[in-house]
């Protein structure tokens, strides 16, 4: 059995989050949040709610279809690469 979650694990995973959207700006327009906020729920100044994190992961599922999508995209105009010779960006 794995121990639960504590604030610092949820804060951490949602800062986390912020960083897998784009940062800080990114993520207060996919989730309707000021700015301010975003930081204060990082830092543990404001606390994290469950309804937070669902529309944190409801996001981040609209996040995957668009970045699925324009991988489709790519693929169907430039075809897509073998798997071995796939890259990783960076």
């Amino acid at each position: 059995m794995t121990a639960p979650f504590t604030m610092q694990d949820l804060r951490d995973h949602f800062a986390h989050c912020v960083q897998v959207f784009g940062g800080v700006t990114p993520s207060s327009r996919r989730l309707g949040i000021d700015e301010r906020a975003i930081r204060r729920f990082i830092n543990g100044e404001l606390p994290l709610s469950t309804a937070l994190l669902h529309d944190t992961a409801a996001a981040l599922r609209v996040l995957i279809a668009e970045a699925a999508a324009a991988e489709t995209h790519i693929a169907a105009t430039f075809g897509a690469q073998p798997a071995d010779r796939q890259t990783p960006p960076g």
